[in-house]
């Protein structure tokens, strides 16, 4: 008998001569995704915006970064870094977007959305933006 016939005969057993699954060791972990639902807040702004509640440290440190400028060139005029903010915060927090009764997810597709947006349109985003960052997120400054 060589290596190959030993891993093919062990192939059904689970290593180390124990239970082969969890429910053999009578526990019943079923994982799911409506197990924990998404911490999402919504606004009725231009339609209904879902925004995330949670963010990552790494990414509030980039967006601290953005906001002080450090992520853009010299020549970056205030407005361009104020733009780049309100879009960065809008790609890392929006889960579900609905305009005139279309609903838009997906991180490319909302970006997409909002880049499209009409000038009341991304008012209404910034104006959710703004009431959401001192209710979740505290230390951030609003755009």
């Amino acid at each position: 008998m060589g290596k190959r016939d030993r891993r093919r005969k062990g192939a059904g057993r689970p290593s180390g001569g124990g239970a082969g699954s969890f429910a053999d060791l009578g526990l019943d972990l079923e994982l799911s995704a409506a197990a924990a639902p998404e911490p999402v807040a919504g606004y009725e702004a231009a339609g209904a915006l879902v925004l995330r509640t949670v963010m990552s440290p790494g990414t509030r440190a980039e967006y601290a970064a953005l906001l002080r400028g450090d992520r853009s060139s010299a020549a970056a005029a205030r407005d361009d870094v104020w733009q780049r903010a309100v879009e960065f915060l809008f790609e890392r927090l929006a889960v579900r977007w609905t305009v005139a009764g279309v609903t838009t997810e997906g991180q490319a597709a909302l970006l997409a959305r909002f880049r499209v947006a009409t000038r009341e349109e991304r008012a209404a985003v910034r104006e959710a933006l703004r009431a959401h960052l001192p209710a979740h997120f505290a230390e951030l400054k609003a755009p």
